[in-house]
Order: structure tokens, then C-alpha cells, then sequence
């Protein structure tokens, strides 16, 4: 028995160690191994905070999307003033949009290094949840990594959260990176082939910064998958087939590369569709493993998988957890800085597959704001992999709201990838390869190939008055009164 386990103590008792102003780390990725049980005591603690007059706010920081029960919860109560890298929930969305917290959108690999340099003040606690503690006091963590092992290793107090849902098999699943140095003695990473092992199974922590150990048994919250629908079974289709045309063409390998897939439906579609394909000996290097990659892992295709956490719905969780075992070996998870790592990703070649919200003419890609102002959810890993992957897809539906907004148009309403950065643009359309194409070439194509047929015209027009009007600036040529006259519009009369 740990020595630990005399520090377990109720919910309750935990959440009394964070104090007003602390920054608090939390671990959970996607839905994936957040705390249950803290944030919950927390979110009453400061409830009763405010009822008496008193002012009672933190500083939330995890390693991306949590669940209600974290960010829900916290934001319903005022609990949080400044919230980072990465989240996903309604309310708290409505609150940073409202303003009322301040919202540090971060490239996923960059928020423990910069937590590392000091960029965002010291870590007061740090809540994480782990699927065992072991004798010794290392820690299985359990479905997500993220950030736990920065959040453990800077923060002046621990608080642990046990969760036994968690299969005690989850141990041997991990690998976890202790090489960290701060500039300039950092150190090239390693790592050769998405399943190699450069670190240890087991996250670590001083004892002597234990202040609770709280006891759960909780699921972790992931939303359902929606059924593949016509239009992510199209796109799913022109992202197979254009790897197909790359391996006619001696671009890829029959294996091709690893690949990796950001959070959603269409990427999961994607995944889905892979595992009707005919390639074989797959793998992944990726942030997340949902319903799909694991579907494809089942399928055989898929030899392995690295990834940061586990997205799964409750369907395929729990069948993950009664097949545990058959995973073991295939499935490895490591810290989100070593998962979204530049450099690992450039060195391996990935094939990345993200989501978007809306693309211009040229290639600049917006994928966290609604009419240039509200955010959604955040950048998450999108840049990591799209500006250092081999070769990198941006995938949408070519309308939203019943086709009253287009998702390509004149000029972005927010930037997130440049064009610079932008190779191959998918819609239910079709499909757009901007490599090696100049600025006037790549509006062609993704006009002609991935614009909605009610949009189609009305885009090549605008790029024709644009040539027409900058007789001496046709390299990139934008109408300035009108780039985005089509997103005011649609904030004036509802549609594009």
C-alpha cells in the first residue's frame, strides 16, 4: 500500500487547498481523464464563496477539452477568471465570449514548455486524475496524459484523484518523457517510429507535495459520434482517394504515413472510411484515438496508434475497457509536448487531417472563430500538425445553417493557418490541392473544386473585379470594401 493512500481525504477536503487567485492544472484531454470529483467540491466551495460577498476565482489551466463536470461547472459558478490552452464546452465558451474570462488560446505543444519557461506565472496545485497509485508512489494514468506530467512536476501542491473505472490494465499504456530542458540546453527527441518508447509507463510525483487523495469511480463524458452522413462520406471518400493518387504516383508508401486526425465527426468519418480501404499496416501518430482509429485498429488495418488520449464515445469506451488487454502493445500514450512536438511530427512525415470552419480563395483557413469575433473552441493541436505534417487536410462541409453560410470565402474572417501553411482543402465537393500553385491558381481551384455550387459564381466574380481592380496588384488581388461584406451580411439579414 502507498504511503499516499493515508492522504486520502473526501472531495470536499481536497478542494479546500485551493485558495482564491491560485492557478490551478487539471489533467483531461478531449473528455478523457479529467478529474471527477474536485472540481465539483470546488465549484460549491466557491458558490458558498460568493454568497457571502466574498471573491473567489482561478486560474484554470489543463491539457485541452475537459467535460461539465470541470469547465461547466467552474464557469456556472464564476469560478474561473483566465482559462487555457483549449476547451470545448458551452458555457464556458459563452462566458470568454462575453468576456468574462479571459481565454489563452495556445498551439497544444506550446502550453507546458511555455508553463516551463514561466511564461504564465507559477502553478499553485495541480488536480490529476490517475488510474492507480502503485507501493512505490508512481502513478498509471489512465486515459488521457496531456499535460499531467508538466501540471505534477511544477505545481507547489498535488491533489490526486483515483478513478477506478479506470482498468488497473491501463498500466504499461504510457510513455512518459522525463528528458525536459529549458533552453539552451534542450535536446533533440529521439524518437524514430510512432510506437517507440523514449520515456517511462509511469507518471512521478514528491510525495511531500501530496496535500489529497481523493477516491472516484466515474466515467469519463464523451459526446456520441454522429452517423456518417452523406456529406463527411464524401469527403471522407476525396481524402482516400487522393492517398490513393499519392501512392500511384511514388508520393507515399502502400502503408503510407502515420497518420493523424483532430477531434470531430469528419475526421472520425474519415478514419471510418480507411478501414474499408485497401491499405494495410497503417499507423498513427496522432492527438487523439476516437471511435474510428480504434474501429481501424479492430479492423486490423491500423497496427498501432500513438496518441495523448483517448476520445471515445461511451459505446466504444466501454468496449475498450473489456478488451483492454487485446490493445496492449498497439495503443500508446504519451505526453501531449511529445505527441504534438514539431519536431517528431516534421521527422515522421504525418498526414494530418483537421477541421476548419472556413477557407478563403487563397488558402487561409480559420478554424476556431464564428464571424471573426466568437470563438468556439480553440486551435487545440491543428497548427502543430498542419504546419510541420508531410502532407496536411483541412476538411468542411461547403455550407452551414441549411446553406445560408459558406465556408469558402473572399477572405477569412480569422486567420489561424496562413496559406503558406495550407496544402489541401477537402469539402463535400470536392477536393483542392494547393501545392505548388501561386496565390491566383490555388482561388481557381478551391473556387472550381470545394466552393458550393449557389457560391460558386459569386466567388469568381469576385475574384475577377478584384484582377480588374488592382491592375498593378494581381498577385493576391482583394476587393478591401467588400472582403468581408459576405460575413456582414450575413450578421444583417441571416445569411451570406
Amino acid at each position: 500500500m502507498s504511503a499516499l493512500s493515508s492522504r486520502t481525504v473526501s472531495a470536499a477536503e481536497a478542494a479546500a487547498h485551493i485558495s482564491p487567485g491560485d492557478r490551478v492544472g487539471m489533467s483531461g484531454f478531449t473528455g478523457a481523464g479529467y478529474p471527477k470529483a474536485v472540481p465539483e467540491a470546488l465549484a460549491d466551495r466557491v458558490e458558498q464563496a460568493h454568497q457571502r460577498g466574498e471573491e473567489f476565482r482561478i486560474e484554470l489551466w489543463t491539457g485541452a477539452s475537459t467535460a461539465p463536470e470541470v469547465d461547466g461547472l467552474l464557469t456556472e459558478a464564476g469560478a474561473v477568471s483566465k482559462r487555457l490552452p483549449f476547451q470545448s464546452d458551452p458555457t464556458a465558451r459563452q462566458a470568454i465570449n462575453a468576456g468574462e474570462i479571459e481565454y489563452i488560446d495556445t498551439h497544444l505543444s506550446h502550453s507546458a514548455q511555455q508553463a516551463w519557461f514561466g511564461f504564465y506565472g507559477k502553478l499553485d496545485v495541480a488536480v490529476v486524475e490517475v488510474a492507480g497509485i502503485l507501493p512505490n508512489g508512481l502513478l498509471v494514468p489512465g486515459s488521457s496524459v496531456g499535460n499531467s506530467k508538466t501540471w505534477l512536476d511544477l505545481a507547489e501542491k498535488v491533489i490526486l484523484e483515483v478513478n477506478s473505472w479506470h482498468p488497473r490494465a491501463y498500466e504499461g499504456f504510457h510513455d512518459i518523457y522525463y528528458g525536459t530542458r529549458l533552453p539552451p540546453q534542450r535536446m533533440p527527441l529521439q524518437l524514430l517510429d510512432p510506437m517507440q518508447r523514449i520515456g517511462d509507463p509511469y507518471l512521478r510525483v514528491d510525495p511531500a507535495k501530496v496535500v489529497a487523495v481523493v477516491q472516484t469511480e466515474a466515467p469519463d463524458r464523451n459526446l456520441p459520434f454522429k452517423p456518417v452522413d452523406p456529406d463527411s462520406q464524401a469527403m471522407a471518400d476525396h481524402v482516400v482517394d487522393f492517398l490513393h493518387h499519392e501512392v500511384a504516383r511514388d508520393r507515399l508508401p502502400k502503408g503510407l504515413f502515420p497518420l493523424q486526425s483532430g477531434v470531430g465527426n469528419i475526421a472520425n468519418a474519415v478514419m471510418t472510411n480507411l478501414a474499408h480501404s485497401q491499405f494495410e499496416d497503417l499507423t498513427a501518430y496522432t492527438e487523439v484515438i476516437q471511435d474510428g482509429m480504434l474501429e481501424l485498429l479492430d479492423s486490423g488495418k491500423l497496427a498501432a496508434a500513438s496518441a495523448t488520449s483517448l476520445c471515445l464515445s461511451a459505446q466504444k469506451a466501454e468496449h475498450f475497457n473489456e478488451n483492454i488487454e487485446s490493445y496492449k502493445g498497439r495503443i500508446l500514450l504519451r505526453p501531449q509536448e511529445i505527441s504534438n512536438h514539431p519536431e517528431v511530427i516534421r521527422r515522421l512525415g504525418l498526414i494530418a487531417i483537421n477541421g476548419m470552419i472556413e477557407a478563403d480563395i487563397y488558402g487561409n483557413v480559420n478554424s476556431t472563430h464564428v464571424m471573426a469575433s466568437s470563438i468556439i473552441n480553440g486551435i487545440g493541436g491543428s497548427g502543430d500538425f498542419a504546419r510541420n505534417a508531410y502532407l496536411n487536410f483541412f476538411v468542411s462541409p461547403s455550407t452551414a445553417k441549411d446553406g445560408m453560410i459558406s465556408a469558402i470565402v473572399p477572405f477569412a474572417s480569422h486567420i489561424d493557418h496562413t496559406e503558406h501553411d495550407t496544402q489541401i482543402l477537402v469539402t463535400e465537393q470536392g477536393l483542392a490541392d494547393l501545392r505548388g500553385l501561386s496565390p491566383m491558381a490555388r482561388a481557381r481551384s478551391i473556387i472550381r473544386n470545394c466552393a458550393h455550387p449557389h457560391y460558386r459564381d459569386r466567388l469568381q466574380d469576385y475574384l475577377d473585379r478584384a484582377c480588374a481592380a488592382n491592375p498593378g496588384g494581381r498577385h493576391t488581388p482583394h476587393l478591401l470594401g467588400e472582403a468581408l461584406s459576405w460575413h456582414q451580411a450575413f450578421q444583417h439579414t441571416g445569411r451570406m
